[in-house]
């Protein structure tokens, strides 16, 4: 059905049922305010399938349109120029990791993305929640987050990929502080990085039953004059058979590992786990049988 004949179509159905006709006023605001969905105890629901809107996976400083992709304005909103408060060597080092790019990207060869970048992959993520407990789960390289509670205390001087996190509620946004991150992840496509002291606090709050905000501010002397923070809106998978299709990489003849389409035979091969024990099996007998 057309734009067209689906907006008479609705015309049609609410005069049908006695809708008042236009006033000059807003029909919205009568309607019923949203109301956070809860688990049993209270806490707000955000479970489900998420997916970022827009690209911020190429720059999240913004890019120019190109023959593959819309332009996008900056997803910083601290600082309001939009730019990244790099030190003078620090963003000398960025100009340097978007020349290399294209084989030196972290993701690109199979690495997990880390946080925020996980986040605004072009792949979607799923939160598992349930009373008390909460997990992240992307589709890139098997990663997930396990977001425990910040009363426990944070692991640190582990280098993790996708960090430690602690979380706890400021009302209904889900607050969680992240730390012991390393430095070998990117923030996005074109070389924006991070060192290893980068300390991210993120921010997660539904504005309706099927967007959420998501924010995160990143901190991290050794790369960036002062704290900055992107904002960025999430899109749940409404689908009734959504879910997270899991991601693969494969070794390359040049060397470096890259993403396979989990549809492709390459990548179901490598989930013959029967096939491959039976093999290492063969491997270890043939190799207790030599003289």
């Amino acid at each position: 059905m057309s734009r067209c004949a689906l907006t008479s179509a609705v015309i049609a159905a609410a005069l049908a049922l006695g809708a008042p006709r236009a006033t000059g006023q807003s029909t919205a605001k009568n309607a019923a305010p949203f109301t956070t969905p809860r688990l049993s105890d209270g806490t707000p629901d955000f479970r489900g399938i998420w997916h970022v809107r827009g690209a911020a996976h190429i720059n999240i400083e913004g890019h120019a349109a190109d023959r593959n992709t819309t332009a996008e304005r900056s997803f910083i909103f601290d600082p309001p120029d939009g730019k990244i408060p790099y030190l003078p060597d620090a963003l000398k080092q960025r100009d340097e990791n978007y020349k290399n790019r294209a084989t030196a990207d972290p993701a690109a060869n199979c690495y997990q993305a880390g946080v925020p970048r996980a986040v605004y992959l072009p792949t979607p993520f799923q939160i598992v929640q349930s009373p008390g407990n909460l997990a992240i789960v992307y589709t890139d390289n098997h990663a997930y987050r396990i977001v425990y509670p910040s009363t426990i205390p944070h692991d640190e001087g582990i280098e993790f990929f996708m960090g430690d996190s602690r979380g706890h509620w400021e009302g209904d946004t889900l607050v969680v502080d992240v730390i012991s991150l390393g430095d070998q992840t990117w923030l996005d496509e074109a070389g924006n990085f991070h060192s290893d002291q980068l300390h991210v606090v993120e921010r997660y709050t539904l504005i309706d039953s099927n967007t959420m905000k998501y924010e995160a501010t990143l901190d991290d002397a050794k790369v960036y004059s002062r704290p900055w923070s992107i904002r960025l809106l999430l899109d749940r998978d409404k689908h009734p058979a959504a879910r997270i299709v899991e991601d693969e990489c494969l070794e390359g003849p040049d060397g470096l590992w890259h993403h396979l389409s989990p549809y492709d035979s390459r990548a179901l091969l490598r989930h013959n786990y029967e096939a491959e024990l039976a093999a290492d099996a063969g491997k270890n007998q043939a190799s207790e049988d030599k003289p």
